[in-house]
Formats: structure tokens, sequence, C-alpha cells
């Protein structure tokens, strides 16, 4: 078989692998395919044989090459993930007999602090002084659902309208790897979601068999782009514009409940986190904004001579 021809198919086995197995999200599944075709391409440029003779020693000037390059430590780190994975399926399916990235390590990258709104900023977002059209209160119904559950906003626009029980107070939410998660809601959100379930959803026109919760205006599931700009729309009329986007409002959720005392498990639970320690930048973020707080409030925060 052809060398390029062996390389296609090590990369279908490869995004079999990710997709099935273990059960990516779509944005991974983009991303690690994305960098295992620079990488291919960098061996197939480099003329190596086969895929038995690539050595660590490559993998590591392909590394280099790519901070050469000025990208980013947090797109080199994801790059050797995304080799690393690659290579053990290599010798697990026995394209080669050797593993060269079992020792190449993941970089440390620098954790940037998420931004997030003060609850004041999130009441002015959420604060619609007058809602008329159905697409008001869709828009409304939405920005409250998001701010009260602190879900992604993949995970948004697949509700479904069964998925969300107003009795209860919980929403039901698939998350990264397929994963199902129930999360609480507040009695806010559930007042919303139900007033646009009455009386907008069905001005909408809903598409037959269309189980969306979120319409566009054409009756159909509101996308992930419908979404931004709906958001983006709002904050401009607020006078958020270059402070708020959907991922920035799931921030404010998680630091809002951890400075008012949650037990960081949950958050994690709530945030469908599989590792803790991605959601204990929450924590220092709360401190951060403690210490800012308290900085610019107390009255001897500041050394008096």
């Amino acid at each position: 078989m052809e060398k390029e021809k062996i390389y296609e198919k090590a990369l279908r086995d490869f995004i079999n692998y990710i997709t099935v197995e273990k059960g990516l999200s779509q944005n991974t599944i983009d991303s690690y395919r994305r960098d295992i075709i620079k990488y291919l391409n960098y061996i197939q440029d480099s003329e190596i044989k086969s895929l038995d003779n690539i050595k660590r020693e490559v993998i590591s000037k392909y590394l280099n090459s790519l901070r050469k390059k000025r990208y980013s430590s947090t797109t080199v780190a994801r790059m050797v993930t995304s080799i690393r994975s690659f290579s053990k399926l290599l010798l697990r399916e026995e394209y080669c007999s050797h593993n060269p990235a079992s020792h190449i390590k993941i970089p440390s990258t620098k954790k940037i602090l998420p931004k997030i709104l003060s609850i004041a900023e999130v009441n002015f977002l959420l604060d619609f002084k007058d809602l008329i059209t159905p697409l008001d209160f869709r828009n409304k119904a939405m920005l409250e659902l998001m701010y009260a559950s602190g879900v992604r906003v993949s995970e948004l626009i697949s509700l479904n309208v069964g998925d969300v029980d107003l009795e209860d107070g919980f929403l039901r939410c698939m998350g990264k790897g397929s994963k199902e998660r129930i999360v609480p809601i507040g009695k806010s959100a559930i007042f919303y979601v139900r007033s646009y379930l009455e009386h907008s959803r069905g001005k909408l026109k809903p598409a037959f068999r269309e189980y969306a919760l979120f319409l566009n205006f054409r009756g159909k599931r509101l996308t992930r782009q419908g979404y931004w700009k709906i958001i983006k729309s709002r904050a401009k009329q607020v006078g958020l514009y270059n402070k708020v986007t959907p991922h920035i409002l799931r921030h404010s959720f998680a630091t809002h409940l951890i400075e008012n005392g949650a037990e960081i498990r949950a958050v994690q639970e709530m945030l469908g986190h599989s590792d803790i320690s991605t959601t204990q930048v929450y924590i220092h973020l709360s401190q951060s904004y403690l210490r800012e707080i308290y900085d610019r409030l107390h009255p001897r925060a500041h050394l008096k001579r």
C-alpha cells in the first residue's frame, strides 16, 4: 500500500477511535483531526519512510518548529495530547512496533483566569424592560436558563422541550463525551421558560416533529451562530457589548455560586467537568474578585502614613 494511503487509513482509524470508543465532542474531534493532519504533513515532508520510522526526536523537532512559528503554549500542549493519543492508536493497530510519543511531556500552560460579569452586570443583561414579541420571550428565557444552569451554548441549543422539568426545577442535558447530567434551575428561569412555552413558542410555528426547546424565526432549532448573535445584540443594548459571550455567562454562573459558598464538587457536577482541576479555576477567580473588592472598598486596605 502506498505511503499516502497508509497515512489516510491511519487518520480514519484514529478519528473512528476518538469518536466511537472515546466519545469525544465534535469540537475536540475536529481539533484532533487538524492537529494530526498537520503532524502527518510534517512527517511526509521530512521524507520519513513509514509510520514505524517515527522517532521521539522527530516529534520533538516538530514541536520545536511549532514554537518557532510562535504557536501558543496552549496550542502546543493540545498538539502533544493529539500526537500521544494518535501514537497509542498506531501501536495498538500495529501500524508501528513502538510508541515514539510515550515519553513526550505535555508542556505546562499559563492558566488565564476566565472573565466574568458582576452580579450587577448579569442583572442588567437579564432585566428586559418590555417583553412584546415571541422572540423577546424566547431571548429572555434563554438567557435566564443559561445563567441559571451554567450549561454550555451547545448544550443549551440542543435542549428539547422534554428535557426541562419545570415542576421540580431541573433540566437534563448531554455534555461532552455524550455524558448526561441533571442540573437544577431556579424560580426565575422556571417562570420565564414556562412563559415562553405557554405564550410564544407556538407563535414561532415549530416545524412538524420539531422538539427543540428554543426555535429560530423559521420554527427550527436555533443554531450556535444564532444564539451568539442574540446574546451580542442584547449585550449591546445594555452597554456590555465587549464583555459578554455565552461562555462568560457560564463562568459567571460558576464564580457567583462559589463566591456565595457553594462546594466545589457541587459546582463541578453542575458544570459537567470530568476533572475537578478544571473547576478549581473558579476558586482562584473568586479569590481574585474578593481581593479587588477588598482593595477598592475597605477603608484601611491601603497604607496610611
